[in-house]
């Protein structure tokens, strides 16, 4: 193989890090830009990546390839100076696909649970020796890796549907844990979300197999459609593989997993709510196509530890927990409030960060049917992610309505005034969410450093 050399523009976010992680694995030569060090680019240079802070046309030299997220725009100096050299451009997903479809690809799409999803397949096959290339969207907890090069015959790889970039890959096995109304500021309606499954679901290849959550009834007509060879997950005994007993304990989550065979056996969790039990089963229907034993299924799931910024724990202050949670849409809240529940805390205390303007504003109502499920409740500004204001999704759009609903168990608040007001009113049991896809979790060790101290000086 001969090596290339590849500048990657905005590295330092975690798919294009977890790309820049696999080139660097196979020998290539990788440069990168981004606004801000992290623990991501940190990790990149001492793997040898060379890279530069802010974007400027100079860190542009003699590479063979320029490679994007869908957030870097044209106007980006870097990018107008590649288009000036005449450069090879390239999408993120384009270079993962192109190394996705040299294999046998395992792909993980969906508008929910796909990292986690992702992370419990990549440990199984790391936990049963298959040796798999992996791509994950999220660091998993206890490791420091979200890409790993394997030698074996498999990758499996978290890929993105908010951009359409899902359709470069031509995935062998095919998971899919759901459906929703989301990225509606690319796809417009229903119509086109539904247009850009339909095709990325045909691009499966013949041969291969769909691994399906039939929770989902529109994800399960599109599938039915098909014609493709297809699996299907859920909670119910008309599943191919299925759940049933589910028993919850904070964190700790237990179920029977049942085939038409009969009884698989007993398999344990130690992340909450019934969403994680859903992508346990998906990783079970892959264990169960690539022949993985039970036990080796039964060993990694009772270990995964989970993802960061999926319901982590960051920490506990006497019976104060303090949470944080990626989850920025009225699906994933309502799942996560619900999985909250399960912890039988005093209050449920949630700080939400609402995420991009057009999201906030096209599921407004939902917003506030999900969030109202938290007893107190704290929104701040939007996080713009890129995003230019528009009417109809202003903060106040949210407030009012959620006012209407809750009362004076919701508040706004700046950012800057978070911290200090959850130490002065922050409870023995209370379970503290910092909830959002934005900046808001950088307060989580802040408030439990706070909390601490307050109490000894009482």
């Amino acid at each position: 193989m001969k090596s290339k050399h590849y500048h990657l523009i905005g590295i330092g976010g975690i798919g294009m890090g977890t790309l820049a992680s696999l080139l660097l694995a196979k020998g290539h030569k990788v440069s990168g830009s981004d606004l801000k060090e992290n623990e991501l680019t940190a990790q990149l240079r001492k793997s040898g990546a060379v890279i530069s802070l802010g974007h400027h046309a100079g860190h542009i030299q003699n590479c063979d390839y320029v490679v994007h997220s869908s957030a870097i725009r044209m106007t980006n100096p870097e990018m107008i100076e590649s288009v000036g050299r005449n450069l090879p451009l390239l999408k993120r997903a384009e270079v993962l696909a192109q190394l996705v479809n040299e294999q046998i690809g395992i792909t993980i799409a969906g508008a929910h649970g796909k990292t986690t999803t992702t992370s419990m397949i990549s440990c199984l096959l790391l936990k049963a020796q298959l040796k798999p290339t992996t791509a994950v969207g999220g660091i998993i907890n206890g490791n420091t890796y979200n890409a790993h090069l394997g030698e074996g015959k498999f990758f499996v790889a978290e890929v993105d549907e908010s951009d359409g970039t899902f359709l470069y890959f031509r995935p062998m096995y095919s998971v899919i844990t759901n459906i929703d109304f989301e990225h509606v500021d690319f796809y417009k309606d229903w119509k086109g979300i539904t247009e850009a499954y339909r095709k990325f679901i045909n691009h499966t290849n013949d041969n291969g197999v769909m691994i399906v959550c039939a929770e989902d009834e529109r994800l399960k007509g599109l599938v039915k459609e098909s014609n493709k060879k297809a699996v299907y997950y859920g909670l119910n005994k008309s599943c191919d593989v299925y759940a049933l007993n589910i028993q919850t304990d904070g964190f700790h989550s237990r179920f029977e997993c049942y085939t038409p065979s009969g009884k698989l056996g007993d398999f344990e969790l130690i992340i909450p709510g019934n969403h994680n039990v859903l992508n346990a089963l998906a990783c079970i229907s892959v264990g169960l196509q690539l022949n993985v034993p039970v036990d080796v299924m039964q060993t990694t799931l009772k270990e995964f530890g989970g993802v960061k910024r999926r319901f982590q724990l960051k920490g506990r202050v006497e019976d104060i927990m303090v949470v944080d949670d990626y989850g920025h849409h009225p699906t994933e809240i309502e799942a996560t409030l619900k999985a909250a529940r399960l912890f039988k805390k005093k209050r449920l205390l949630t700080i939400f960060q609402p995420h991009r303007y057009s999201r906030t504003k096209f599921l407004l109502n939902e917003f506030v049917e999900s969030l109202s499920l938290t007893d107190q409740l704290v929104i701040t500004d939007i996080y713009a992610a890129s995003e230019k204001p528009s009417e109809g999704a202003t903060i106040q759009d949210l407030l009012e309505p959620l006012q209407k609903k809750m009362g004076d168990r919701v508040i706004f608040l700046k950012k800057e005034n978070i911290l200090s007001h959850l130490i002065d009113s922050v409870k023995d049991g209370d379970l503290v969410l910092f909830l959002g896809a934005g900046d808001v979790n950088q307060y989580c060790d802040a408030l439990l450093s706070s909390l601490a101290k307050k109490r000894v000086m009482v």
